[in-house]
């Protein structure tokens, strides 16, 4: 699978996704966030941590989340909410997971109030900073208008 993040002016990003599971995908323009688009640090904190049934792992079996569309109008026979319904505990998980290790990297506060214990070791996070850091500089490094390519499942 293949995943198009391409850079918009305002800092916005929209997303393709192709050669997966289920008809081509497209998520609308939106804004990146403080650093990095929120569905890019899935697909790096996956990777790092070997997650294949999380956001990206479901996408690429042909989950249908809120927000994406097809590329090309029309119905296609493989429903992508029975993906999620049959994987959607370990979507959750993964995304706990993707938001701790950002916390984390981006030195936000992982003690305290509303936060419970740490969901990732200390082997995990050093896994997912260094990859977050090199992510963070590919993004940095495309141009307004051009586009970051992640291969699922490949890229590291």
């Amino acid at each position: 699978m293949e995943i198009s993040f391409r850079k918009l002016p305002d800092h916005r990003h929209e997303i393709l996704v192709r050669a997966r599971r289920g008809p081509d995908v497209r998520l609308p323009a939106r804004p990146v966030g403080p650093t990095l688009p929120h569905d890019l640090v899935h697909a790096v904190v996956e990777t790092a941590l070997g997650i294949e049934d999380g956001f990206w792992g479901a996408t690429a079996r042909g989950a249908t989340f809120e927000g994406f569309e097809p590329v090309v109008p029309g119905r296609h026979r493989r429903s992508g909410l029975k993906v999620l319904r049959r994987g959607g505990d370990a979507v959750l998980a993964a995304e706990l997971s993707v938001n701790w290790a950002y916390r984390v990297w981006r030195g936000l506060p992982v003690e305290g109030r509303g936060l419970g214990p740490a969901l990732l070791d200390a082997d995990a996070l050093a896994r997912t900073g260094p990859r977050l850091d090199a992510a963070a500089a590919r993004w940095a490094a495309v141009p307004e208008g051009g586009e970051l390519l992640w291969r699922w499942g490949t890229d590291r």
